[in-house]
């Protein structure tokens, strides 16, 4: 498992004919809306997206070959009932096309770097049990298994939510 400071070592790293942006604002909806829309199982009102985006801007990118988006992560920063600022994972998506070419180990990256700024703790996020993708691309990131979530989804599958220490734990910090 990579520790936080090779991660951001990493997130330098160039993949060629993709460039990589910040969230510059409302007119990038539409490219983070159809990528989601098409990859992740839970169906998101405008409202949802335009909470994390207006929010937290800073704490998500996008990915583009040429003029087409092909990969964005949406993230937020806030403090946590047991005082830890905890970064969350809400979105991440890649075009199936462009799969497999590190596009979304450098959106999370880029993102942890950015909390790793904001002073974040930790990073929690939820992913599907059978996203066997999302679940190898996070294990190499560092993140590790922190409980099972029972139908979490609509579509009624469970999920993990897993978590990327960026401080030491307290003893109780389990949730």
């Amino acid at each position: 498992a990579a520790c936080p400071a090779v991660v951001l070592l990493m997130a330098a790293e160039e993949i060629k004919g993709v460039v990589f942006t910040q969230y510059e604002g409302e007119q990038q909806l539409k490219f983070i809306q159809k990528l989601i829309e098409k990859d992740l199982s839970e169906p998101y009102s405008i409202f949802t997206y335009r909470y994390f985006l207006n929010n937290w801007p800073k704490l998500c990118f996008l990915a583009w070959s040429g003029k087409e988006c092909i990969g964005t992560i949406v993230c937020k920063l806030d403090r946590h009932k047991n005082g830890k600022n905890r970064g969350y994972i809400a979105m991440l998506a890649v075009e199936k096309s462009h799969r497999k070419r590190g596009i979304g180990s450098k959106l999370v990256k880029m993102a942890i770097k950015v909390m790793v700024e904001m002073k974040a703790d930790v990073v929690v996020l939820e992913t599907e049990i059978t996203n066997k993708g999302a679940l190898s691309l996070y294990a190499n990131l560092g993140f590790v298994r922190d409980k099972r979530l029972h139908k979490y989804y609509m579509n009624g599958v469970d999920a993990f939510r897993k978590k990327l220490w960026l401080t030491s734990p307290s003893p109780h910090d389990s949730h």
